[in-house]
């Protein structure tokens, strides 16, 4: 009987190996991009002032969605408001978080990523400043 109930869970386990999609059995790419904040000055200027250059956002959450809306992964922006992730290649959403210091969260993104490929996905916030 015990070695009947081995071998049962020896094939369910082979079966179950046969039938899975794991990330790491597919091809990667990597996404990446910098969260900014602007405008920062109540006035544009002609040529542009660089103290008025968008803000980098650190610790914004940048989450990403497979095309049926799960998420896959998350990142959290550095001081510079970088982040970069390695994802299996696909398309997915990029669904950068709504941060209580700006009046809504930054638009979500479309991506694609090929095999080995590099994609970039900046997200901008809207300080609300004019």
């Amino acid at each position: 009987m015990a070695r009947t109930a081995h071998l049962a869970l020896a094939l369910l386990l082979v079966i179950l190996a046969a039938c899975s999609t794991r990330p790491a059995d597919r091809p990667t790419g990597s996404l990446s991009g910098r969260a900014t904040a602007g405008p920062v000055c109540p006035v544009e200027q002609v040529p542009p002032d660089p103290a008025c250059a968008p803000r980098p956002v650190a610790g914004a959450i940048i989450v990403v969605r497979d095309p049926q809306g799960r998420e896959v992964a998350r990142a959290t922006t550095d001081a510079d408001g970088r982040y970069r992730l390695t994802l299996p290649a696909g398309e997915y959403v990029v669904e950068p978080q709504a941060i209580a210091a700006y009046p809504g969260p930054a638009e979500s993104k479309p991506v694609t990523i090929a095999p080995g490929g590099s994609v970039t996905a900046d997200v901008a916030y809207d300080t609300g400043i004019r």
